[in-house]
């Protein structure tokens, strides 16, 4: 079963964009009068018919709506540092977002070995992860920022950050974060946060946490903090 994404569902008769047109016509082979299923990205998910199988502009017109199974009783945002391999960044957007992630910031750090990103590509594979994991929440995948900048953000909710301090006994992730909770969770990048990084971080009520005994890579660091939270909501 395939799932299309529209933002645009305001309407009973809606069209698509030319990307997912020629996905629907061209490779799926829709024709006029099949029923499909359709994400606003909102929340909403929706059986649709095709009006017109135009592999540009497909049209189809809402029918009725249909369960969806990806609701979550917390919110999951996840700061995370841009990996200087490209290709790492895009595999943790794509597998978070089929875990269940809400909000995604790319953070620059202090040690920082890339501060540029393509947004509008994350964007679209996040769209793409949601489609194959049949969600009707999008991702919302924000703009680089600075790590001074974004650790006075207001959040209501744990606020943790993934660290290893090897002097603490206190930092295993189930014992700082609790089923139903909202989760603000911060990922350094490959040459870690800085030591005044960390101290302004517990300065903002962020708590320390530990992911596991492995030293792992940044995009796995992600991951694995996504894992923690999916796991304890189950």
């Amino acid at each position: 079963m395939q799932l299309f994404y529209s933002e645009k569902l305001d309407n009973e008769v809606f069209t698509f964009n030319e990307s997912e047109s020629k996905h629907i016509v061209k490779v799926l082979r829709h024709n006029k009068g099949d029923i499909i299923q359709v994400t606003d990205g909102c929340g909403h998910m929706y059986n649709a018919q095709i009006l017109i199988a135009d592999p540009v502009e497909c049209r189809a017109s809402l029918k009725n709506s249909i369960p969806t199974a990806d609701k979550r009783n917390y919110y999951l945002h996840i700061a995370i540092a841009p990996t200087k391999n490209n290709e790492r960044i895009e595999f943790f957007v794509e597998k978070a977002v089929e875990l269940g992630i809400d909000e995604i910031s790319p953070l620059i750090c202090e040690h920082s070995e890339r501060k540029r990103i393509n947004i509008n590509r994350l964007e679209k594979i996040a769209v793409s992860a949601m489609k194959q994991s049949f969600k009707s929440t999008l991702t919302k995948i924000n703009e680089p920022i600075s790590f001074r900048e974004f650790i006075n953000t207001d959040f209501v909710g744990k606020k943790l950050i993934a660290y290893i301090q090897r002097d603490s006994a206190n930092t295993d992730f189930a014992l700082n974060y609790s089923k139903n909770e909202n989760a603000l969770i911060l990922v350094g990048p490959e040459g870690d946060f800085s030591k005044e990084e960390i101290e302004m971080a517990k300065r903002n009520n962020f708590r320390l946490v530990s992911l596991g005994k492995s030293r792992l890579r940044t995009e796995t660091a992600g991951i694995t903090a996504c894992c923690w939270v999916y796991y304890i909501n189950q």
